[in-house]
């Protein structure tokens, strides 16, 4: 599996402390209520008054959305935005709210998603201190490339990749993010009950996520 070296081209590209994905479910076990759920609860999160002064207390959080389905379905639903002030960030926020789903198909592609993301933090025009990947959806893997082995890619290329589990339709799957998802500096895995409370729960991700300080690997 080959990336594109996002180091090489570092000198060309805009400096950041962050670079983060965000990675949601669009498969068809998702219905259009719990979609509009993830969409609206990511756009709450960036209106949430502590994640945006933990955005503005870092020298550039650099911010994409990315829907996923099966192994052959992953798309931009939302680009790269520079969230430097808070007119960016509400802007961004706005965006969000306002993206449209894009193609629906059936499988869960957990480790292509994550191979998407990959590619498009390495091929972006920023370079991040951190670059972290952040997967949320409610089944696990079924078809295309093992998650487990592009996490440990992601982690040797000192990615960090978070997880968000959705439980409403296997219980599990907390523990199976945690065995083969999560991975890298300081990865953490935050837990959503149902749709209904994935909002919160991206609240509480993402002051986590872009609260923490940069530490450089490269």
């Amino acid at each position: 599996m080959v990336f594109v070296g996002g180091a090489a081209l570092a000198a060309d590209r805009q400096r950041v402390d962050l670079e983060l994905v965000l990675a949601v479910d669009n498969s068809l076990s998702v219905n259009q209520r719990e979609y509009d759920l993830q969409i609206s609860g990511i756009a709450e999160a960036f209106r949430d008054p502590d994640v945006i002064n933990a955005i503005l207390s870092h020298d550039g959080v650099a911010v994409s959305i990315v829907q996923w389905s099966n192994h052959k379905q992953q798309e931009a639903g939302v680009a790269w935005s520079l969230l430097d002030s808070a007119a960016a960030i509400s802007a961004f926020a706005d965006q969000v709210a306002a993206a449209p789903r894009l193609e629906v198909s059936g499988g869960t592609g957990l480790g292509a998603a994550m191979v998407y993301a990959m590619r498009s933090i390495e091929t972006n025009r920023f370079a991040g201190d951190r670059r972290v990947i952040d997967v949320s959806g409610d089944g696990q893997n079924n078809m295309g490339v093992a998650p487990v082995s592009i996490r440990d890619t992601a982690v040797a290329a000192g990615y960090t990749v978070n997880g968000l589990a959705i439980l409403d339709e296997e219980p599990w799957l907390d523990r199976y993010y945690a065995e083969n998802v999560i991975g890298g500096p300081g990865a953490f895995l935050e837990v959503a009950a149902d749709f209904d409370s994935f909002a919160e729960a991206m609240r509480r991700k993402l002051r986590r996520e872009i609260g923490s300080r940069p530490v450089v690997l490269r």
